[in-house]
C-alpha cells in the first residue's frame, strides 16, 4: 500500500504539471481522489466508464489517464457523467490525469517513445505550445517503405500520404492530432510526420508540399506516455500496474 498524496507528488514532479501550460481543458493533475490508499496503478488513454469500470474489475485504485474528465467543461451530474463519478466514487478509485505534459515529456513522453519504438533517438524539439516544445524529431536511418512496414508491424491501422521522400533524413514525432503539426514541418527542415490523425485537407497539402504524412491513430499513439509513468510510479513505491485497453479504432 501507498499514500495517494505521495503518488500524486510524484507524478507532478515527473510531468512538470505546474511548470507545464496546457488547454483550459486538460485540467491536469489529481481530477477524482479516493479514501486516500493506493494498492493497484491502472493507465488508460482516456477516462471514461467503460475503462473505470475495467479497472475497477481489475482492483485499480489509482487510474492514470491521458484525456481527462473536464473536457466538456463544466457540466451537471446526471446521465453518462453522473455515470462515471458514481463508478469512481463506488470502486475508490482515484484518476490522475496528464495530457500535453506527457506528449511533451523528454524520457516518457509519446512522441520521444514512439521514435524509441523505431530504434531513433529524438534529439530535436518540435511544435511549441506556450514555449513548450510538444513534438520531437529524430534523424533516421529508413527507407520510407521500411518506416511504414515497421509502424505497421507496431499499429493495427497505418494510413500514409507518401507524397515526400523515399529515404527521409528526419521524422517528425506529434501523437494524437497532427493537425497543428503539418504546417511547421516545412519550417523545420522536415518532410515526414508520424501521427496519430489528421484532417482530410492535409493530403492535397502533402502533394502540394511533398511531404509523407503517416496516421498510425490518435488512440494508438498516446498510449505510451501513460504506461511509462505508471510503470515507473510503479516501481517506485513496489506496487502492480497494468493498462487498461478499450480497443479504441480511432
Amino acid at each position: 500500500m501507498a499514500l495517494l498524496p505521495q503518488l500524486v507528488d510524484f507524478c507532478d514532479k515527473r510531468t512538470r504539471r505546474l511548470a507545464f501550460k496546457d488547454y483550459p481543458g486538460a485540467w491536469n493533475g489529481l481530477q477524482v481522489a479516493n479514501d486516500g490508499r493506493v494498492t493497484r496503478i491502472g493507465a488508460a488513454v482516456d477516462a471514461g466508464l467503460v475503462p473505470f469500470e475495467r479497472a475497477l474489475e481489475r482492483g485499480i485504485d489509482f487510474l492514470i489517464v491521458h484525456h481527462g474528465l473536464y473536457w466538456g467543461g463544466v457540466q451537471p451530474l446526471t446521465g453518462p457523467v453522473y455515470g462515471r463519478f458514481a463508478a469512481l466514487v463506488r470502486g475508490n478509485c482515484a484518476v490522475y490525469s496528464s495530457h500535453l505534459p506527457l506528449d511533451a515529456h523528454e524520457e516518457i513522453g509519446n512522441n520521444v517513445l514512439l521514435a524509441r519504438q523505431l530504434g531513433l533517438k529524438a534529439r530535436r524539439p518540435f511544435l511549441f505550445h506556450e514555449g513548450e516544445p510538444i513534438g520531437w524529431i529524430a534523424a533516421n536511418r529508413y527507407k520510407r517503405a521500411q518506416l511504414c512496414a515497421r509502424l505497421e508491424e507496431l499499429y493495427p491501422r497505418v494510413v500514409v500520404a507518401d507524397c515526400g521522400s523515399a529515404a527521409p533524413r528526419h521524422v517528425a514525432f506529434c501523437s494524437g492530432s497532427g493537425n497543428s503539426a503539418v504546417p511547421q514541418l516545412a519550417a523545420a527542415g522536415v518532410d515526414t510526420l508520424v501521427t496519430g490523425e489528421l484532417r482530410e485537407e492535409w493530403f492535397n497539402y502533402a502533394q502540394e508540399q511533398r511531404l509523407n504524412l503517416i496516421c498510425c491513430g490518435h488512440y494508438a499513439t498516446e498510449t505510451h506516455g501513460v504506461k511509462a509513468l505508471a510503470a515507473e510510479l510503479a516501481r517506485r513505491f513496489r506496487l502492480p500496474w497494468e493498462f487498461i485497453e478499450t480497443d479504441n479504432p480511432f
